[in-house]
């Protein structure tokens, strides 16, 4: 078997052009919303802190868990051809599931640095120190890596019989030990927050790790409805629509969540606009002046 066919969203000709430009304009939300995101992170030193620092591991694997499915997808709607070759596939895979993993680990991360943040405050530092936030990452990169390597060389020895058609817009979880890990991580958080007695003591808590329970529900919820409404209904183009949620709509939401209800990373972003919008009237009198 030397190509496979990916059948997208829709067959129907005049709908082609909406669904590029809807999946165009959404890729690029999501690629310039996380690179800001990378670069408000790394331009302010006081942002350079292990919940930060994995944040920017975060926003640099959704722009390439991405980059995985929707390129191709726009590629295969302008030149009319939904054509993808068994090494393209395999390849799609492969990076899609390195990926996915990483998402998923970072999460897991994510919340033990929420739950060291939270239930141990006066030992954060000492816990959350530089070589341990990198060990963190790096091991969910090469668990990332080794998880994909092994799927899809158990791929590699199957044999495909006459049936190429993919009722689907890419190819392809693992997830039951790090959800464990979010699961657990938060149970320790409620029980903390709970012990506090005041009332504004409790928000403050809370709204410290919000951003990331949002990402995290949002990420596990729409990858959840994926197999749910595989399992209750046998249209693929369900299951397709599905699983844009997880694969799309959740990256390019994240910038948006992590942006609009964090103090610090609004801050900077003021910042940068303020001062575009100085710099704009300064140049603009440095041009006319004689």
């Amino acid at each position: 078997m030397s190509e496979f066919l990916l059948l997208g969203f829709s067959e129907e000709p005049e709908l082609q052009a909406l669904i590029f430009g809807l999946f165009l304009s959404m890729y690029l939300i999501t690629v310039f919303g996380n690179l800001l995101i990378i670069l408000v992170i790394a331009s302010d030193s006081h942002l350079h802190t292990p919940m930060y620092f994995f944040l920017v591991n975060l926003s640099f694997a959704d722009i390439c868990f991405t980059s995985t499915t929707v390129p191709k997808m726009l590629w295969n709607i302008q030149t009319q051809s939904q054509v993808i070759t068994y090494a393209s596939c395999i390849t799609q895979m492969y990076f899609f599931i390195i990926f996915s993993g990483l998402d998923i680990y970072l999460l897991a991360v994510m919340a033990y640095d929420r739950f060291v943040a939270i239930c141990q405050p006066l030992h954060y530092t000492v816990i959350m120190n530089p070589q341990l936030c990198a060990l963190l990452v790096l091991a969910s990169w090469i668990t990332s890596v080794l998880h994909s390597l092994l799927q899809t060389s158990m791929v590699l020895r199957l044999s495909f019989c006459t049936e190429v058609e993919i009722p689907h817009f890419f190819s392809m979880l693992l997830g039951g030990a790090p959800l464990a890990g979010v699961l657990y991580s938060y149970s320790k958080i409620v029980s903390c927050i709970h012990r506090i007695l005041s009332a504004e003591g409790k928000f403050k808590a809370f709204s410290t790790c919000a951003s990331h329970l949002s990402a995290v529900s949002l990420f596990y919820c729409t990858g959840l409805g994926v197999y749910l409404s595989s399992a209750v209904t046998q249209s693929s183009h369900a299951s397709a629509v599905a699983s844009v949620m997880y694969t799309v709509i959740t990256p390019m939401l994240n910038p948006f969540i992590y942006s609009l209800r964090n103090r610090d990373i609004k801050r900077v972003l003021m910042r940068f606009s303020g001062m575009t919008a100085i710099k704009g009237p300064v140049v603009l009198g440095l041009k006319n002046f004689p």
